[in-house]
């Protein structure tokens, strides 16, 4: 109960910041980013937009990658009529494949540009059961497989930037609270909604996906740990919003859930600060694999925590993106 009402009331957490601090104000202590290039998935609308037009404010490169070429290219109009100077390079993206993930990060690599901050925060709720190209049930593709592959492919340019710069680098994992409404065994479930359609359920779908976020960060957090790497990994909740996510589901039910809800909700400007913090704060030097609320660390679900879950999602996830997703499921 208390905690509800710090949340409504917007109290300040430990950080200084809370609910209803915005992006803008968490980055106002954040040292000029001139100098980061950051690369921002699913910055075309909502809090991906807010969150690119925030660091573009202070001063970022940014590269917006997205599917939809002229969505990208919107995007890049509406922060260069606010911000000018700003230098913004869109690229084609379709997280749902590997192949194209893996030509986004030949193409990037072209540019020969240094790479200090990614931000995974593409989301994807998929209401009817799809099969991405790769085999794999389509939330899942998109909202965890495709920031895998694409995390693991950008490593190096990023270990290379840090070495060079001496700046720290920064990964964020846009996870969501919705991950704890899922237990049991994720990898065998995923096997489940992928190859039988009768038991599909969406928000089921979307909550496993969110979990593998907080999981692929705690993993990766170790990794880098292991290898003496600068650069640091933490996921976020960014709160309750209404954003494009639920454009499918637009009518009286819908509109009538968030209205009774809307006490609840934030902005976009609200949701878009914890990523904001976690990106760029200057307090959260050498703060890696944590989990991030309202601008405030916290600890995500039980499950979420498992070191041996993290490390079996790895092992799973390395097979699924060498092409192999029967491979996976053929174990269970």
């Amino acid at each position: 109960m208390l905690e509800t009402i710090k949340y409504l009331i917007g109290s300040a957490g430990a950080s200084g910041y809370g609910s209803k601090s915005t992006a803008e104000q968490v980055t106002e202590s954040s040292p000029d980013l001139r100098s980061v290039t950051a690369i921002i998935t699913g910055a075309t609308s909502g809090i991906g937009a807010e969150t690119a037009r925030v660091l573009a404010k202070r001063g970022a490169r940014l590269v917006l990658p997205a599917r939809s070429l002229k969505a990208a290219e919107d995007a890049k109009a509406r922060i260069v009529s606010e911000f000018p100077e700003s230098e913004i390079i869109v690229m084609a993206l379709d997280l749902s494949s590997l192949s194209s993930v893996r030509s986004f990060v030949l193409q990037f690599e072209s540019l020969n540009l240094p790479l200090n901050l990614l931000i995974n925060n593409a989301g994807k709720f998929t209401h009817e059961h799809a099969i991405s190209e790769d085999g794999v049930e389509m939330t899942f593709a998109t909202n965890y497989l495709g920031h895998f592959l694409l995390t693991k492919l950008l490593l190096k340019k990023m270990i290379e930037t840090a070495n060079a710069s001496g700046m720290q680098g920064r990964i964020v994992n846009v996870s969501s609270s919705i991950h704890g409404w899922f237990s049991g065994d994720l990898i065998r479930s995923l096997e489940q909604i992928t190859t039988d359609r009768s038991i599909y359920d969406a928000t089921r779908a979307y909550a496993i996906s969110k979990l593998a976020n907080v999981l692929h960060t705690k993993e990766l957090a170790q990794i880098l740990k292991a290898t003496k790497a600068n650069i640091t990994v933490n996921s976020v909740h960014p709160g309750i919003v209404r954003t494009r996510l639920t454009r499918e589901r637009e009518g009286l039910i819908t509109d009538l859930v968030f209205l009774l809800a809307s006490k609840l909700l934030k902005t976009i400007p609200q949701a878009a600060a914890t990523t904001c913090y976690v990106a760029t704060h200057p307090r959260l030097a050498d703060v890696t694999g944590k989990y991030f609320a309202d601008c405030n660390e916290t600890s995500p679900s039980k499950l979420g925590l498992s070191r041996n879950e993290a490390a079996r999602l790895w092992s799973a996830s390395e097979i699924i993106v060498s092409g192999d997703a029967r491979a996976v499921f053929d174990k269970l």
